[in-house]
């Protein structure tokens, strides 16, 4: 599964109007040549209609500001968190570090109500990148006090005025992007200038984007689908962003919504949790205002895109104009930059229905007439000069269409490694394929296979769950609990696999609305009497806990490993549980 290589080359060349710029920062000084008032970002600073707009040349100006100031300290070449909250100041401050040469290292913001947990993995980051600089808000705090601090706001005029441009550099570091740690402790991800355009190309192509797009997201800045995706692919399309932060989407959904509709917004990104918290939280009289007919870009990527996520939100706000045409599935991860591969646009999304059965045995085959179906999402063929090989992780050698494999990358987009790791950047990224070419290839560790064109997720490697030489995936599990009851709190389970009695068990753990719970017992229950019909597997253990037990990374994914840890030393705050017999003990 490849995407194409000079089929699309005249239509960067149209888009740039000649040669496409080596670096990001070439992007931004091209616009400011050619196009210097137009509207690059507005960024939203609260739930009323408050906004900060920047041009080009607002955000040219504040990035050389930032960019003199790391050029007197020496930092090219060197590290520097990004310690910055959602907003202007914080893409000043990212394309400031590209700016002076120096390395961005974008990390979850530091904030007094947070669990002493992102203090710990700020730390952890910090002292694995060996920054000795971080970007913060003027008025910050800690929680690192060995850093020294520079405020992008305090910039200005001065520092932009002795700020001198290092010249393209293509194969030097854009940034570090730590990966959210889900499976393993976070590592840093290279990503070179020539990746970060390789791959915005590669987004670019796949969206279409023209003059009159405009793109929406609420999507945090650390994270990979919200820089690349949110901030720098509408940079390098010339278009307007309208940006609001995380925290503004969750406390009110319909916002998102409501500036897609003002702005005739025709992109709007978010994982398959956005969607549904939209359905959760938004009611049909509240679509009905609303116009989405200009939206014809749905990106839904970065965890497992579900069927009936799709199905519903169609559904739901097909009154206001939305097109099921515009839910765009992708796949991608930061070992990669970002985007891997993403569906067509302007036709449905491709759902395959396949025999489950087969499917736990490594096979994807169409679901006969009566027969326990999964309904599989294609998240896309390859992207644009990106080739995906579906591999058996054991012998190393390539699958056919049809077969479940690990999902193994090459392209321009694939980073250089881990930041000092050279032995999982040797484990990582120069994998070899048997009887294959000899080129390199990135292992991502997911689980995948290649179906009617279009690449499918089944999950992680490191998380399937075998049963009975059966192959149980965790996200289906867990989505199965989820529906059982409304008492089961969404996106908020984990199900992962146990020792008993020297066979493989599965365990679900379920965080429980309070306020909703009714009888613990039945509900118990009735989770184990739904995972036994849908997955024709009799769990060892279902277990309700309480709200936030279940951990997730900065960037929403489930913590399964550390779940299993918290399971079998009894330290999960456990509301109600039954569990067949004890699992045996870790070695």
């Amino acid at each position: 599964m490849s995407g194409g290589t000079m089929t699309r080359f005249n239509q960067i060349e149209d888009h740039w109007g000649g040669p496409e710029p080596e670096t990001v920062a070439g992007v931004l000084r091209h616009h400011v040549r050619r196009t210097p008032d137009r509207l690059a970002y507005r960024f939203r600073t609260g739930l009323g209609g408050e906004s900060e707009s920047w041009t080009y040349r607002d955000l040219d100006a504040r990035a050389r500001a930032v960019a003199g100031r790391l050029q007197r300290e020496g930092l090219r070449s060197r590290p520097v968190l990004l310690l910055l909250p959602p907003g202007l100041e914080y893409v000043a401050g990212f394309l400031g570090c590209l700016y002076a040469g120096a390395i961005a290292v974008p990390a979850y913001p530091p904030d007094g109500g947070r669990t002493g947990g992102t203090t710990a993995r700020l730390a952890a980051v910090a002292e694995n990148a060996r920054a000795e600089w971080a970007l913060v808000d003027g008025d910050q705090k800690g929680p690192l006090p060995g850093l020294r601090r520079l405020a992008p706001a305090e910039c200005g005029p001065d520092d932009a005025e002795t700020y001198r441009d290092p010249g393209p550099t293509p194969g030097s570091l854009a940034f570090l992007q730590y990966t959210s740690g889900s499976t393993a402790a976070p590592k840093g991800v290279m990503v070179s200038n020539e990746n970060l355009v390789a791959n915005l190309r590669a987004i670019h192509l796949m969206m279409a984007h023209d003059r009159d797009s405009v793109l929406v997201s609420w999507l945090p800045p650390y994270h990979d689908m919200g820089l690349i995706g949110g901030l720098l692919t509408p940079l390098y399309g010339g278009i307007p962003a309208h940006l609001m932060a995380p925290k503004t989407f969750i406390q009110r959904p319909l916002l998102w919504l409501e500036t897609i509709s003002a702005t005739r917004a025709t992109t709007a990104i978010s994982p398959n949790f956005g969607f549904d918290y939209c359905l959760r939280r938004i009611s049909a009289e509240q679509a009905a205002g609303l116009d989405l007919s200009s939206w014809r870009l749905a990106l839904n990527g970065a965890e497992p895109v579900r069927a009936d996520t799709l199905d519903a939100f169609a559904e739901r706000f097909a009154a206001a104009g939305f097109d099921r045409r515009a839910l765009l599935p992708c796949y991608g991860l930061a070992e990669a930059t970002l985007l891997v591969s993403g569906a067509a646009a302007d036709r449905p999304p491709k759902i395959g229905s396949l025999d489950a059965e087969a499917l736990e045995q490594g096979r994807a085959e169409a679901a006969p007439p009566g027969r326990r179906a999964v309904r599989s999402v294609g998240c896309g063929p390859a992207a644009d000069r990106v080739g995906v090989a579906i591999v058996d992780p054991a012998t190393r050698r390539r699958l056919p269409a049809g077969r479940v494999g690990e999902v193994w990358v090459r392209g321009p987009g694939v980073a250089r490694g881990y930041w000092r790791d050279a032995d999982a950047t040797r484990e990582t990224f120069q994998a070899r394929i048997e009887d294959g070419d000899g080129a390199p290839h990135l292992r991502t560790g997911d689980l995948g296979f290649e179906w009617d064109g279009e690449l499918h997720i089944a999950g992680r490697l490191k998380d399937v769950v075998i049963v009975q030489g059966r192959n149980h995936y965790p996200q289906d599990v867990e989505l199965t609990a989820e529906r059982v009851d409304e008492a089961v709190r969404a996106g908020c389970g984990a199900a992962f696999g146990v020792e008993v009695d020297g066979a493989e068990e599965l365990v679900i753990v379920c965080e429980l609305d309070a306020h909703r719970a009714g009888d613990t017992g039945d509900l118990l229950a009735r989770i184990r009497a739904a995972v036994a019909r849908e997955h024709d597997v009799a769990p060892h253990a279902v277990v309700l806990v309480k709200r936030g037990a279940v951990g997730k990374t900065t960037s929403g994914k489930i913590q399964r490993r550390a779940c299993r840890d918290a399971f079998l030393s009894l330290t999960l705050p456990v509301i109600a549980a039954s569990v067949t017999r004890d699992p045996a003990p870790e070695p």
